[in-house]
């Protein structure tokens, strides 16, 4: 009797789970071909319909699996974020000191940038329909990357409190990412890239000396 009564919950709950699993099959399959289009022709180039003939679904089925175009494009940036964090893992062996991490983040940083131009450009371009924040679950996976940056700055300055240092690696970040960008986009002046990478030096190893100048925040 309960081998039957097995059967039958496991043929119950089969379709539930097949109708799940082509779900996901479907949003994976939509979330690359976004990838794809963004990393062909930035956001510009993501359109529904072309999106549904690259994945092998009708146009509304999108509508199905992601609640709108806003949702499909955050979940292209959080692959993208969940890439450039994959690349700037530290690598096995013991820890480097914090500024030379530092600098292999902020040299990682600009690598990912060049190599995934559009994509990376499209993290910082995308900006969610009337206004509204980004969900929890997308500030999550851009905390993740704060948080490389934090671990180093705990062993440069174990007095400062945590909430201080979440606020320097936010600093850190913004003065890397301000230089990569002015560079790559070339909007103040072309500027070569081993030049743009010393220049990443400089700032870097002058941010590390100066905090351990600072009293605690």
């Amino acid at each position: 009797m309960n081998d039957v009564q097995k059967t039958g919950s496991d043929s119950a709950e089969r379709p539930g789970a097949k109708t799940s699993a082509r779900r996901a099959d479907l949003r994976a399959r939509l979330v690359a071909a976004g990838r794809a289009a963004v990393a062909e022709g930035g956001l510009q180039n993501l359109k529904a319909r072309d999106l549904a003939a690259a994945a092998g679904c009708a146009v509304g089925a999108i509508y199905n699996v992601f609640d709108d175009l806003d949702d499909l494009i955050l979940r292209i940036g959080a692959d993208t974020l969940a890439r450039l964090e994959q690349g700037l893992a530290a690598p096995p062996g013991p820890a480097p000191e914090p500024a030379e991490e530092l600098l292999r983040l902020a040299c990682g940083y600009f690598s990912f940038a060049r190599a995934d131009k559009a994509l990376w450009r499209a993290l910082f371009e995308h900006r969610l329909a009337g206004g509204r924040p980004a969900p929890a679950w997308y500030l999550e996976d851009q905390s993740r990357l704060f948080a490389l940056v934090e671990a180093p700055l705990a062993r440069l300055l174990p007095d400062e409190p945590a909430s201080s240092r979440a606020l320097l690696a936010r600093t850190l970040f913004s003065a890397v990412h301000g230089v990569v960008s002015l560079g790559l986009e070339e909007k103040l002046a072309p500027m070569p890239e081993a030049i743009l990478e010393a220049e990443l030096e400089r700032l870097v190893r002058a941010f590390a000396a100066g905090l351990t100048l600072l009293p605690p925040g």
